[in-house]
């Protein structure tokens, strides 16, 4: 049997942030989400967050992980205190006790798995993950043999010259047998200049103890503060963008682009400088994405092309141009050859097929048909200072400029609307509406 075990109880007090430290977010994910995402690989017996600061926070943004168990710790007296804490939740638990940190967002599940096989294969108190640092200062040094047998673990401030030589450092990462492990639990103390508890302190007291190195340094490094959070974001980044480079999307300037791990991408898909997706992106092939772009939990279709312009939580089928400087707003769906040009803005609004909205409109809440030609500067008046009302727009209708399209309203097939109108009742198939006040001329106003 496994239980996995995370220590998510700290403040995070050098993120200088009113969230706690494993809600801090990367490439669209928090960290605690990214250690549960690693461990559910191994399907554990049981999954167990040690919690102690916001937990109600914590609980409401993991609430669709299924069977979680929440433990508290009160006071956060380290990290031997944290695990003290499962020994009344795991009475008669027999099997493996798989601690991670919260905070470690990079550690890959096959380094996991790694980790928990070395441990059964040799039948040991406690195996645990360790690194080989270039500079290694501040961290205490691992002994052991050839064999991966630990000797001891030397604080850097116990250890003698030669010692400090040593680079091979504990990464904080653990797999004990959980009957031994509870046996010395209440044998820990906090006689230490931090009067903390450390789990380290069970290495020695177990009967034997083994580690494993890893072979990436990275995957084990922890997040404190929002410098070391920026270094993970640009290992995830630089991950994320190889990935999708082998499957066949290029990217012009990959270290300006960011992306979140749930994006899809199809074939031939060109990402330009300076775009980022977030959230759920499902681009579809030969799509030109960018430059300066911004997609969020939108779908698009193949053979779009996006310029300059922000996409939220909409539908975009195929074959659409979208730019430069668009506002796609949430609850919009552009069907197939749509074109939506310079400074146009579009909510909660559907596009029918082979429409067209070039230039400086705003289309809320409202629906167009096929072949509909939205002139420059139309605005749907969509707000009564109350209530949003809907503007209905049928096929081949064509609105001219400077128009205002006062809703609820609808137009029927092959309309026409003149320039500079402003319509505020509905227009029948086939017919031309206009709204324009008389022109007058002043002759010799200036005098």
């Amino acid at each position: 049997m496994l239980a996995v075990a995370i220590l998510a109880a700290g403040k995070g007090t050098r993120m200088r942030s009113s969230l706690p430290k494993v809600l801090q977010q990367i490439a669209g994910s928090s960290l605690i989400e990214r250690v549960l995402k690693s461990s559910n690989e191994l399907n554990p017996d049981r999954r167990l967050v040690i919690v102690g600061h916001q937990v109600e926070l914590l609980k409401e943004k993991l609430n669709h992980h299924k069977g979680l168990e929440y433990v508290m710790q009160k006071p956060q007296n380290g990290t031997g205190h944290a695990v003290q804490q499962l020994l009344p939740i795991l009475k008669g638990f027999n099997g493996e006790l798989l601690v991670l940190n919260g905070d470690v967002p990079l550690l890959k599940p096959q380094t996991i798995k790694s980790l928990i096989k070395r441990h059964q294969s040799y039948g040991c108190g406690v195996t645990f993950l360790t690194a080989r640092i270039n500079n290694p200062k501040g961290y205490g040094r691992v002994f052991a043999d050839e064999q991966g047998r630990v000797k001891e673990i030397i604080e850097e401030r116990d250890c003698n010259e030669d010692q400090k030589l040593n680079t091979l450092t504990n990464a904080g990462i653990y797999c004990f047998n959980w009957e031994q492990l509870a046996k010395i639990l209440p044998k820990l103390s906090d006689n230490n200049d931090q009067k903390e508890i450390y789990l380290t302190d069970t290495i020695s007291l177990l009967p034997e103890a083994m580690h494993l190195e890893v072979d990436d340094t990275e995957e084990v490094s922890g997040v404190n503060n929002r410098i070391q959070m920026a270094k993970c974001e640009a290992i995830i980044q630089k991950q994320l963008c190889e990935e999708w480079m082998l499957k066949g999307v290029s990217f012009i300037d990959k270290g300006s682009c960011t992306l979140s791990e749930n994006c899809e991408f199809g074939r031939d898909v060109i990402i330009e400088p300076q775009t980022h997706l977030r959230g759920n992106c499902k681009i579809g092939d030969n799509c030109k994405i960018g430059p300066g772009t911004l997609i969020e939990n939108s779908v698009l279709g193949d053979n779009v092309k996006v310029i300059n312009s922000i996409i939220r939580e909409s539908k975009v089928a195929n074959n659409v141009d979208i730019g430069p400087f668009a506002n796609i707003r949430p609850e919009t769906t552009l069907e197939d050859n749509c074109k939506i040009g310079n400074f146009v803005e579009i909510k909660k609004s559907t596009i029918g097929k082979e429409s067209k909205v070039n230039h400086l409109s705003y289309i809320g809440d409202s629906t167009l048909g096929r072949k509909v030609n939205i002139g420059a500067g139309t605005i749907t008046a969509n707000f009564d200072g109350t209530n949003k009302h809907q503007t209905l727009i049928d096929d081949y209708s064509k609105i001219g400029a400077n128009s205002v399209l006062i809703a609820p309203i609808k137009l029927g097939k092959n309309v026409t609307i003149g320039a500079g109108s402003t319509i505020t009742k509905d227009v029948p198939n086939n017919s031309l509406g206009l709204g324009r006040a008389k022109q007058l001329i002043k002759r010799e106003w200036s005098n």
